[in-house]
């Protein structure tokens, strides 16, 4: 059965995403490697992205074609080309709804697009809007330092592809993401390398026998939701620390 074009999951994020401007210009010059020097990107990098787009669209948005004085290349599908198309009309309507948004001064909703990440769903519980303030090459990995409001350190490692893709630079806005099951509340203690220390307050804590949930107000006033073991010794109301490690921290671009 030909598989169907799943354009809301492909188109679900911001339609600038840098994979669409990767697969624009497949479509202009029909090279995969011409594309990824374009859009200043690696080759590798500029796969990841078909990749990814390809898996939530469904379907292929490439197909290879061979032979030529060039050794051969990359053209869109018909599939590649109506994903383009649908990324073209949203972008002309998201920019006309904020537009008149903007136009309303005195309306609650006049910074409507500040609150992109309203939009995003994920079963990551711990979404944290934070600043990229250093990026650094660690062997094959990215070390990300991202800063939250109140000026709190937290890293992320992640693939020197991924940091191309998302093109991050210090000073952009961002949100760090991590499953609450990767963060382990405790009391204070010795940082370990390797792993983010957030202190916090326990807002809430289960009183599970072999521990449970704890919930975390850090001191820029965002919750953290994490898990504490059976001798943690955290109380509600008592100070408290959340570790994670640099690993489980995703940054995304909300908007």
């Amino acid at each position: 059965m030909k598989p169907t074009l799943q354009l809301t999951d492909a188109l679900g994020h911001e339609v600038a995403d840098k994979r669409l401007d990767i697969l624009r210009r497949i479509g202009d010059v029909g090279s995969i490697s011409e594309a990824a020097r374009g859009a200043g990107v690696s080759y590798k990098a500029a796969w990841q992205a078909i990749d990814t787009l390809s898996n939530l669209a469904g379907a292929a948005l490439l197909e290879r074609t061979v032979g030529g004085a060039g050794g051969g290349g990359a053209q869109l599908t018909q599939a590649g080309r109506q994903l383009l198309q649908a990324a073209q009309l949203l972008s002309h309507a998201r920019a006309q709804v904020f537009a008149r948004l903007a136009a309303r001064p005195g309306d609650a909703f006049a910074g409507a697009a500040k609150f992109a990440a309203l939009g995003l769903r994920t079963s990551m519980r711990n979404q944290l809007p934070c600043f990229v303030t250093d990026l650094k090459p660690k062997g094959q990995a990215m070390r990300v330092e991202l800063v939250l409001s109140d000026g709190t350190s937290l890293f992320s490692r992640i693939t020197r592809e991924s940091a191309e893709l998302l093109a991050l630079h210090p000073g952009q806005a961002v949100l760090a993401l991590c499953k609450a099951t990767a963060v382990d509340v405790l009391r204070a203690g010795e940082p370990v390398q390797g792993r983010n220390q957030l202190e916090g307050r326990v807002t809430r804590c289960s009183r599970a026998a072999a521990g449970g949930e704890a919930a975390l107000a850090l001191g820029c006033g965002l919750q953290l939701v994490g898990f504490a073991g059976p001798a943690s010794g955290v109380k509600v109301h008592g100070a408290a620390v959340a570790y994670v490690d640099e690993s489980a921290v995703v940054v995304a671009l909300s908007g």
